[in-house]
């Protein structure tokens, strides 16, 4: 219906892919950075779709809202515990979705972790470890996309800036928000290296680059406890040289599923004390989401993930369901940014989650294993 960017080559793109696939070209919002607002005010839409730089999450959503639309964003949803309930306060006050799009809730081996704990075979699941390591240096330093903004959060920021890809499928196991919740957090940051050494490397002596401070640890290590007693390990390492990992670990009273290799141990199941590829486990417990529309999702981002979250949110819309997640997981994933800078600048002292459900966690439905 609309689109809208600083960058008038973006909205001509978006343009372009639109009217090539047959649709009417959309209303362009170009006019300054908040555009958006005149958007949101103007335009006759149901949902705002929001991929931006992570300053302008909670601005574009709140403004949304405001002006009657749902509301869906890139990751994390806030850099704040106060923007983190500025948006559950909104979401409320204007009885709207605000949804953020956590991709890798919908990958294939994330969703047979999760239908493996539905169905009981992890027995009780007691830990969990989840992270972001990748290994970014060359994308903060490009000189388009990304890199014309995301290193400046490592100059002001030191905590875990990007926890939701590996914390949300865990939390997902575990009922967050729905049985249980996070209750409070110790974080510690390692030194910060791998950004000077990278610039140094890669730009003459004069470079603006070469004189950058960075105070964001190259490593951030926290440790979650949760309400009902649980542990969760959350890590994030995007500074050094290292292969792509989101550890992904669900450990119950009968098993194990660990990811970066996907594999399983399930107790009576197999050798003892021997791992199982979690490619056997496919045939009979892959997640019904993914036997349903996988031809469907082949080729789409991320091996298909960005078309399932797409797709049940859109789903859910139009049919007037539940959306899968909601604003209180929003807030909850997001929280962890603000909650780990916190609990590193006073020396890992603990840090209390909010409870952003007010309670309602107690009493939520757990979230279901939804189909297509």
């Amino acid at each position: 219906t609309a689109v809208c960017d600083v960058n008038p080559e973006r909205t001509a793109w978006a343009t372009k892919a639109i009217t090539d696939a047959g649709h009417p070209a959309p209303t362009v919002y170009t006019r300054g950075p908040r555009a958006f607002e005149r958007l949101g005010a103007q335009e006759a839409l149901q949902l705002v779709y929001n991929a931006t730089p992570w300053e302008w999450h909670v601005p574009i959503c709140l403004a949304a809202m405001r002006h009657g639309k749902h509301a869906a964003t890139q990751v994390p949803a806030a850099m704040s515990l106060d923007d983190c309930w500025a948006l559950v306060e909104a979401a409320e006050k204007h009885q709207k979705h605000c949804v953020m799009m956590e991709n890798c809730n919908y990958g294939r081996m994330e969703m047979l972790a999760f239908n493996l704990v539905g169905q009981g075979l992890l027995g009780e699941v007691v830990h969990g470890v989840g992270g972001y390591l990748h290994d970014l240096r060359d994308v903060k330093f490009s000189s388009s996309g990304e890199g014309l903004w995301r290193r400046a959060w490592w100059q002001k920021l030191n905590g875990n800036l990007y926890p939701t890809h590996g914390l949300g499928p865990v939390a997902n196991c575990m009922d967050i928000n729905r049985g249980d919740r996070f209750d409070y957090i110790v974080s510690m940051s390692g030194p910060s290296r791998g950004l000077q050494a990278w610039a140094a490397e890669h730009f003459p002596p004069d470079a603006p680059q070469r004189r950058e401070q960075y105070v964001l640890g190259d490593v951030n290590v926290s440790l979650v406890k949760t309400a009902n007693g649980r542990t969760i390990y959350v890590g994030h390492d995007t500074n050094l040289p290292r292969p792509y990992s989101r550890i992904n670990i669900v450990q119950g009273t009968k098993g194990i599923f660990q990811g970066y290799p996907d594999r399983v141990y399930i107790e009576g199941r197999g050798k003892p004390h021997a791992w199982q590829p979690a490619s056997e486990y496919l045939e009979e417990f892959d997640h019904p989401l993914w036997k349903e529309i996988a031809e469907r999702a082949a080729g789409a981002g991320h091996g298909g993930m960005d078309y399932m979250e797409d797709y049940r949110l859109i789903k859910c819309l139009r049919e007037g369901l539940p959306t899968d997640m909601n604003v209180y997981d929003a807030a909850a994933l997001s929280s962890l940014v603000g909650a780990t800078v916190e609990s590193v600048a006073r020396r890992s002292r603990p840090i209390d989650i909010p409870d952003f459900t007010r309670g309602a966690w107690k009493t939520n439905p757990k979230l279901d294993i939804v189909r297509a």
